[in-house]
């Protein structure tokens, strides 16, 4: 039985080791990525000029070329140019992928926040005012909480965009469970030409996927109270 194949305990065990690299890359993307983008919302919607519209111009040219692009340029060019910054080894690797993906998704989480904020009524701001609050004040117990219920539908999108994307990161040899899918194909650990791990990485992506799905779902539901 397919079961009873020696190689089994082996990829499964490989396939494990990926799984978590590609959890971690996961976690601290959206924990770098959720407050940076935050932050570059306000600099787009800044009132001043030259802020606003470096900005911008930061976030048009991120959203509009490949992660995989960018994930190869953060980790290969310091290098080429005499400054190897990222180190070498696994650990280099997983900090240069880290960087990347925490910035692209921080651009696009920016424009999520910045949908949400704008999409809060005026007079909402206008009533904190006439009551004597500051700026600050309006932001966090008036416009945030309205914010959070308008974003969470397309920043769940993006979570599970998210939980995908992180298989790029192998294009700089990070050994996330695609990679390690792959080096049964191409020789690991005595086995090659082993074609079913790939399809097991699947495997782990649905489940992840769905458990993410499910986490998000039920977040929506408690946050429902913030209806506007």
């Amino acid at each position: 039985m397919f079961f009873d194949d020696p190689a089994l305990r082996i990829v499964v065990q490989a396939l494990n080791s990926g799984f978590l690299k590609t959890l971690q890359l996961f976690a601290t993307t959206l924990v770098g990525a959720i407050p940076l983008g935050l932050i570059i919302a306000f600099g787009s919607m800044s009132r001043f000029p030259p802020l606003r519209c470096l900005t911008k111009t930061m976030v048009w040219i991120i959203r509009g070329t490949p992660l995989m692009l960018q994930l190869m340029i953060i980790y290969y060019v310091p290098g080429l140019k005499g400054f190897p910054i990222w180190g070498g080894g696994e650990h280099g690797r997983f900090l240069a992928s880290s960087v990347a993906f925490i910035f692209n998704y921080a651009c696009y989480f920016s424009e999520i926040y910045r949908g949400g904020i704008a999409g809060v009524p005026q007079g909402q701001y206008e009533a904190g005012q006439v009551l004597g609050m500051t700026r600050g004040q309006i932001f966090f117990r008036v416009t945030l909480l309205q914010m959070i219920k308008r974003i969470v539908p397309p920043m769940s999108n993006e979570v599970i965009t998210l939980v995908k994307d992180t298989s790029l990161s192998r294009i700089i040899a990070l050994q996330e469970i695609i990679w390690m899918g792959e080096s049964f194909l191409k020789g690991n650990q005595g086995y090659s030409g082993l074609v079913w791990p790939l399809f097991f990485t699947g495997l782990y992506y649905l489940i992840f996927n769905g458990v993410v799905t499910v986490l998000l779902g039920r977040l929506e539901k408690k946050l429902d109270y913030f209806r506007a």
